[in-house]
């Protein structure tokens, strides 16, 4: 396997101390159960891949950007009773990405980008906390699920272990995905309470009593072909925003 020069993991010292990256990459993900026939480590296989790809297509187009290694582990708090969910709290993630950035900001890297590839994770305030006290490194996130419009492919709603997650495990990892007539349904209840029910007041989802397979979304209508398009869809639209935040003056960034 041929060393990739944006993938941290896969570079030496020789490369990394000219390189003068502007844009860092750091893949979130999460340890948790994906129904009946996606595995565990569903969310770091997507957004390890996701963050590659994007990457190299960055890259190519001259943007000098590089790959974090992928966090594993994610908000579950409302997976607890659900064996072998690994749980980070939010405060325990906001720890970490300090200790990342005061590294960036020691370091003279300018830029960080924390792909998230979990539902349960939301950087956005911590990231409010750190620009304060990071001023020098400029912070942003985006959830790669969220880059391309799902519509576009799927007609099933659903956010975990769903038609759109299934599609793209079959595309990067399909030797993992058990067949689908093993899967659940992906029934997911709903809230009785309207407000929660309609999405303008927000409470956390026990998991446990929301669905019997930990699924949320009928994973039947999932392809690798389906996958593949959604991919390719992701993976240019974030390597747009890598290569023009890599390109940008951080001190003006409006019109």
């Amino acid at each position: 396997m041929q060393a990739r020069p944006y993938i941290l993991a896969e570079t030496t010292w020789q490369h990394v101390k000219d390189a003068n990256y502007e844009v860092v990459v750091l893949p979130w993900g999460a340890t948790e159960a994906h129904n009946y026939h996606l595995p565990y480590a569903t969310d770091n296989y997507q957004v390890d891949y996701v963050a590659a790809e994007a990457a190299r297509l960055a890259w190519e187009a001259g943007a000098k950007v590089v790959v974090l290694p992928t966090i594993p582990f994610g908000v579950n708090t409302g997976q607890l009773d659900i064996t072998l969910d690994i749980n980070l709290n939010p405060s325990t993630q906001l720890a970490i990405l300090r200790d990342i950035v005061q590294v960036l900001a020691r370091q003279g890297i300018p830029k960080l980008v924390v792909l998230n590839g979990h539902g349960g994770n939301d950087f956005r305030q911590h990231l409010r906390e750190l620009q304060a006290e990071f001023p020098q490194v400029f912070l942003s996130t985006l959830n790669w699920f969220r880059a391309a419009d799902r519509g576009q492919f799927f007609t099933a709603p659903g956010d975990h272990a769903d038609a759109l997650e299934t599609s793209a495990m079959l595309h990067i990892a399909p030797s993992l995905v058990r067949p689908l007539g093993e899967a659940g349904s992906g029934h997911a209840k709903q809230f009785r309470i309207a407000a929660l029910r309609e999405g303008w007041a927000w409470a956390q989802r026990e998991w446990s009593q929301v669905t019997e397979d930990t699924g949320s979304g009928n994973p039947a209508e999932a392809t690798a072909e389906k996958g593949a398009a959604l991919l390719a869809a992701v993976t240019a639209n974030i390597a747009q925003f890598l290569t023009e935040l890599a390109a940008a003056d951080v001190r003006d960034l409006y019109e």
